[in-house]
């Protein structure tokens, strides 16, 4: 049952992001998809009524958004990666959002603006976009290889990501850091055990995965539960996940 899960994981890419407890036995980014999932599965009933989704690619966290009355996925055409089977309902042109003032109750934008580069520019459309008192619920990684290159051009510090929204006229309701010091230099050990690891045919890479990344899951996970949370610091963290309001 585990190996058929795990290679369904292996063959599925929305099935990444939803972390499940037979995860550790395949899931080489289990912590970094873990913490994001936790904090999402919290704020996500949060949004209400009509949300878009800035950025939706595959929407792989939709089905947490169980207090929308509807749900509109935007993005760009041209991206790192191929928007092919993809549930996008709206293209749009990189700089101005093709809806009315005030149209969406809230807004969710997960991994997205570290791939904007005129965050300056599109900050003041979503603004414009969602109601006053709406949220804008965003993650963006702090700590992470570049990704869908070319269009990778930023990381965000705690206090970079909250001055950034505060200036767009955004208020900062609730931060969470994902991660800490020990698990996210586990998570880039892992990464990198994973780009040597041969990943076909599945059944090998998950025996390697057995071998290599699964002893440092448990470790971690261990140490985590054990150690103080001034020994494991969190001024090196994965990921920002922050709730803001329009004001």
């Amino acid at each position: 049952m585990v190996l058929e899960k795990a290679e369904t994981l292996m063959n599925n890419y929305a099935d990444i992001f939803i972390v499940k407890w037979y995860h550790v036995f395949c899931h080489p980014f289990y912590f970094i998809r873990k913490r994001l999932h936790e904090s999402l599965t919290l704020l996500a009933p949060m949004l209400k009524g009509n949300v878009l989704d800035f950025g939706c690619g595959a929407k792989p966290y939709k089905a947490l958004f169980t207090n929308a009355d509807s749900y509109t996925g935007l993005d760009i055409e041209v991206s790192g990666h191929s928007h092919k089977n993809e549930e996008i309902d709206v293209y749009y042109d990189g700089k101005t959002i093709p809806f009315n003032d005030n149209h969406f109750d809230h807004v969710f934008a997960t991994e997205v603006f570290e791939h904007v580069f005129n965050i300056d520019e599109i900050l003041p459309e979503i603004y414009r976009v969602v109601k006053p008192g709406g949220y804008l619920l965003i993650t963006c990684p702090f700590v992470w290889p570049e990704h869908e290159k070319p269009y990778d051009f930023a990381r965000y510090t705690s206090f970079g990501i909250q001055q950034v929204l505060q200036k767009n006229g955004f208020e900062v309701a609730q931060f969470i850091k994902a991660g800490n010091f020990i698990e996210t230099h586990a998570q880039l050990s892992m990464f990198l055990l994973y780009c040597y690891l041969p990943k076909k045919p599945n059944i090998l890479y998950l025996l390697l995965h057995q071998l290599f990344i699964l002893p440092i899951i448990v470790a971690i996970s261990i140490l985590n539960k054990l150690l103080p949370e001034k020994i494991k610091r969190n001024d090196l963290y994965s990921n920002n996940i922050v709730l803001a309001v329009k004001k």
